[in-house]
């Protein structure tokens, strides 16, 4: 067999990838980790306080009956393609995750290995026996290509036991970890396909998985995997009270894409869903970045005015002298520089919806203001002396705490209430680091296609950056990100993280990894040794070991607010040799200073 050289994740940019040709009776050398040893050793049984873990991450034993009759329901109660499209993202938040453990846990092993510990943990967790059949990667040049053969599939089992054979492959939810767990680690999206299955007949199942670039049209695969229910009816023509300023947008425009298959993130989506066909006012709450404009624009396109204005405003960027002219209008000669009359933004969004940005903003004055318009849907030009009539969904957004700004006085209660009819929570993007793939892999496109650039998706330690990053501008500082990165790459190359980051932006310990000599490896820069990271940490100052693992155990403790055994558990310990160290190291002596020897004088 044909062996790729071994290499470590840090190395992935830089290297080829690995190559399993079809025929060869051996997967990966198993003496290279993770081995299938590596990985059973890393699930903890924890009976006395009723969690699993592998490594850290809290797993679930279900009878593969449960699996099959919530599977039968899901199919019976929301129909084949909702059931299916539930079904493959839960799959792909389950390879991401395991994806994310690997990378952690075996940072410096070999990427073949690595690749492939997906297919051992996919049977050490019950659902299926995998064999490769051929795998060929190349980080370089963005390629993937990998065949396998599936046994003992639990969910064709499932959908055999419930439904007979039928036509249609049924492994959605093992498709679903695939993609999740090898899109997670090669940094661009790999779609897979069930091409045989147990359920239609075949004696085994077996997949293929290829770079979306070598799939061609992949928007069925990537329809199952976000989510359901978003496609605005074709918008029609409607008659506008005027032309639209410049910050203003119409209905026509395409509502920008929610990409997501994080729990939290489809939970917002299913409340969107739920109101996009009333009338009730709605209230994004969320981080700056997190995409509430896009979510305003979605509940927009989804609901019974897509054809009609949908007008932003950002409350934050309009002086308080302009705001009411902004909002009502103005007549002609009102003021001294109103040469024409002009209709304020509820005019233009009549019939449609006027999406009110950074609401807390308004001064007092302007809440009044605004709280009638809302309350008698009624409008007065500044300087007019007409009362109009207008129908208007208003949808606000805000990133602070609405119910504290009324507390503290800052708010009026009474709009408060009048906004918060149907409120929905967007998590920052840290809270969906599963999303963070998909988010990358759409923004690539978009960004290319926008700056007719060619890079060929990102190299491993950027993935890794980006996955360890905290995203303080969320979501729209992701995509700035790929933007300055598609911008600062070569065409045909990877995505690297100087291209994307700078100094100020990413701390040098993201890009570190413990080696198995014990040093800090910086991906780029020399390397870094241990011994100076844990001078920097204690300031400095010569600590003997003793102190040092004194301190690593209590700061542990103290993180996981006193819980013994999660503590063990994330230092490699049984809950018993924690607490023996702990208790040693409290009980210990003070270290005797050594007495030096005054000689009398003579």
């Amino acid at each position: 067999m044909a062996r790729s050289p071994r290499i470590s994740l840090a190395e992935a940019s830089r290297t080829s990838g690995g190559l399993l040709r079809r025929g060869d009776t051996a997967q990966d050398d198993p003496a290279h980790p993770p081995t299938l040893g590596d990985l059973t050793e890393s699930l903890f049984f924890s009976p006395g306080d009723g969690r699993i873990w592998l490594q850290n991450q809290r797993m679930v034993l279900l009878h593969g009956a449960a699996f099959g009759h919530l599977r039968r329901e899901l199919i019976d109660t929301l129909g084949v393609d909702k059931a299916r499209g539930l079904l493959t993202r839960t799959g792909y938040l389950s390879g991401a995750r395991d994806a994310e453990l690997v990378r952690s846990r075996w940072p410096d092993g070999e990427l073949l290995s690595v690749f492939l510990a997906g297919t051992r943990l996919h049977a050490l967790e019950g659902v299926v026996k995998v064999t490769p059949l051929a795998v060929d990667f190349d980080k370089l040049r963005g390629t993937y290509e990998g065949e396998f053969r599936w046994e003992h599939s639990v969910e064709a089992d499932e959908h055999l036991a419930a439904y007979g054979v039928g036509t249609e492959c049924a492994c959605w939810n093992q498709i679903g970890y695939a993609i999740g767990y090898v899109t997670t680690l090669l940094g661009q999206l790999v779609v897979f396909r069930e091409v045989e299955c147990r359920a239609t007949g075949a004696a085994a199942c077996r997949v293929i998985g290829r770079h979306a670039a070598a799939w061609g049209d992949v928007s069925e695969d990537l329809h199952h995997l976000h989510a359901q229910g978003f496609h605005s009816p074709a918008p029609r023509t409607r008659a506008a009270p005027g032309p639209l300023a410049p910050n203003e947008a119409r209905a026509t425009r395409t509502p920008g894409e929610l990409v997501g298959a994080s729990s939290s993130f489809h939970s917002a989506c299913h409340q969107l869903a739920r109101v996009a066909q009333t009338r009730a006012t709605v209230l994004f709450t969320g981080e700056s970045g997190v995409g509430k404009e896009a979510f305003a624009r979605q509940l927009h396109a989804t609901g019974p005015r897509a054809s009609a204005p949908f007008v932003a405003v950002n409350c934050a960027a309009i002086p308080e002298t302009l705001l009411e002219s902004e909002l009502f209008g103005v007549e002609r000669g009102a003021f001294t520089g109103a040469t024409s009359s002009r209709a304020g933004r509820f005019e233009r969004a009549d019939g449609g919806t006027l999406f009110l940005d950074e609401i807390a903003t308004l001064s007092l004055t302007s809440q009044g203001k605004l709280l009638r318009a809302l309350q008698e849907g009624e409008v007065e030009r500044v300087g007019g002396s007409r009362t109009l009539r207008v129908d208007v969904r208003v949808v606000a957004a805000t990133n602070v705490d609405l119910h504290e700004e009324v507390r503290a006085g800052r708010f009026r209660e009474d709009l408060y209430y009048r906004l918060n009819v149907y409120p929905i929570h967007l998590p920052p993007l840290r809270e969906r680091r599963e999303d963070v793939p998909l988010l990358m892999d759409h923004f690539l496109r978009v960004e290319s296609r926008r700056h007719a650039r060619s890079p060929k998706g990102f190299t491993q330690r950027a993935m890794r950056a980006m996955m360890h990053y905290a995203f303080p501008g969320n979501i729209r500082e992701l995509q700035n990100l790929i933007e300055r990165g598609v911008i600062s790459c070569d065409d045909g190359t990877a995505i690297d993280v100087p291209h994307m980051f700078r100094r100020e932006q990413l701390p040098d310990e993201l890009l570190l990894s413990v080696g198995t000599d014990g040093s800090l490896h910086r991906e780029g820069p020399p390397a870094r040794r241990l011994r100076d990271a844990v001078a920097d940490a204690l300031d400095g100052q010569p600590h003997p070991l003793h102190r040092i693992e004194q301190r690593l155990l209590r700061e542990t403790l103290q993180l996981h607010g006193g819980n013994v055994a999660a503590a063990a558990r994330e230092l490699g310990l049984t809950r018993a040799q924690f607490a023996y160290r702990l208790r040693r190291g409290e009980q210990a002596p003070a270290p005797r200073r050594r007495q030096r020897k005054v000689e009398p004088d003579s």
